[in-house]
């Protein structure tokens, strides 16, 4: 390992615009960028959305201005907002349909047992999660009424999946039986491994909404397969556009898809400067992505 670096000293918001200018930012109004980073934050603007806009001796590409770096922060978030109540609409979609699907195969308290698992220490881990997801809504009156008012005090699985968090439902179906996964994924119209993967990739990228994270210029960490008719063409899957192709699958039903797809195209227009091709978008994307 090299010599580990030192923290730098921090800068007043004074000092912070100084800075850009002296590594080639254009800076046209300078109180408007003092407001700006007063507000946001040199490290969660400057950090992140500079990226492509600087060459290997750390100063901006010529004619890069402040206002450029604030407009793809500004596409971000409300890229980020136009993306979550689709994810929402999965979300309360694949609660509802595992919560009746499981309770219909192994009973309201079927979750309890380790036989009903593919993995015997995933589910144990698991009913450690519940415990402590249970005990942060606590308050939460139909909590309480089943801890108070039922033998036992267990949440029955149509109550529970209510306090699951996305991530803790994901899991929850990764170690269902193969056969019970087949019977969930099915109501979707899509295989199950298929629907593994993009449980997992979106609960991550809902994270990352719920979190005001950068979706712009960024590689997933959680990739979900995606179908070889878009892979032959060269769509990755490490970018949101990827997963963005998994929710219209599972949104097939929803009459608004082709809406949200339309009002992604009208944020492209507003902000000019977003490079699409860095969220893994292709020329013909909106064919690709409507109905």
């Amino acid at each position: 390992m090299g010599e580990l670096k030192k923290h730098q000293p921090p800068m007043t918001i004074d000092e912070q615009v100084e800075n850009l200018k002296n590594i080639g930012l254009i800076v046209d109004d300078e109180e408007y960028a003092k407001k700006i980073l007063n507000d946001i934050s040199y490290f969660r603007l400057i950090k992140a959305y500079s990226l492509n806009l600087k060459s290997k001796n750390g100063c901006y590409n010529k004619q890069t201005a402040f206002k450029e770096i604030v407009d793809l922060y500004l596409f971000n978030s409300n890229f980020r907002q136009l993306i979550f109540p689709e994810i929402e609409k999965v979300e309360i979609n694949v609660r509802c349909r595992l919560a009746n699907f499981f309770a219909e195969q192994y009973g309201v308290l079927g979750y309890l047992q380790a036989e009903n698992f593919s993995n015997e220490n995933y589910h144990a881990r698991f009913l450690e999660d519940i415990k402590e997801e249970v005990r942060r809504n606590s308050k939460a009156p139909f909590v309480r009424n089943f801890k108070e008012n039922y033998e036992g005090g267990n949440l029955p699985i149509y109550a529970l999946v209510e306090v699951f968090s996305f991530g803790t439902l994901s899991k929850f179906y990764k170690n269902m039986l193969n056969k019970d996964k087949k019977a969930i994924a099915k109501t979707f119209g899509v295989g199950y491994t298929y629907f593994e993967s993009w449980l997992e990739s979106i609960s991550y990228v809902r994270n990352i909404c719920a979190h005001y994270g950068r979706i712009y210029n960024a590689k997933l960490s959680k990739t979900p397969i995606l179908y070889k008719e878009y892979t032959q063409v060269g769509i990755g899957n490490n970018r949101i556009y990827g997963v963005l192709l998994c929710l219209k699958y599972l949104l097939k039903d929803d009459d608004h898809w082709n809406l949200f797809v339309d009002k992604i195209e009208l944020l492209f227009d507003k902000y000019p400067c977003v490079q699409i091709s860095t969220m893994g978008f292709p020329e013909n994307w909106k064919v690709l992505l409507e109905y």
